[in-house]
């Protein structure tokens, strides 16, 4: 496994409040949690706490392949920071950061073994694409 972390962050014109609602809220998760158009989350379930797990099941749409996304809360503070631990063990670090009415949602994350960094940055980063299409539309 890699020891470098992947990271990917968007910008949303929208204030944090609304952000970390749509990021934590499950009823939010199934909209966005997906990388492409032939994909969807059908399921997301999550307590939002040190701690606590959530899980989000991402499967596509054609119903031929499906997986749980699953971890527990290392760190929460809220508004500001998310630490988690996947199933795995590799580490995943949210932040987001308030100015002038935009909030910047940066991940970090500790890329698997299989699958190529790069792919593994751009399916991410499609997801977080995916989350600011999402808040923006709402």
């Amino acid at each position: 496994m890699s020891t470098s972390k992947i990271t990917v962050e968007t910008t949303l014109n929208t204030e944090l409040d609304k952000v970390w609602n749509y990021w934590t809220s499950p009823e939010h998760i199934v909209n966005w949690n997906f990388a492409s158009d032939d994909w969807h989350c059908p399921k997301a379930t999550n307590d939002i706490r040190t701690g606590g797990k959530f899980s989000s099941t991402m499967a596509s749409k054609d119903g031929k392949m499906s997986f749980d996304f699953e971890g527990i809360y290392d760190e929460v503070i809220e508004h500001k920071k998310i630490a988690y631990s996947l199933e795995d063990g590799r580490q995943v670090l949210v932040t987001f950061e308030n100015q002038n009415g935009k909030t910047t949602v940066t991940e970090q994350f500790d890329p698997e073994n299989i699958h190529p960094e790069d792919f593994q940055k751009a399916g991410w980063q499609s997801i977080l694409n995916n989350f600011k299409k999402y808040v923006n539309g709402n």
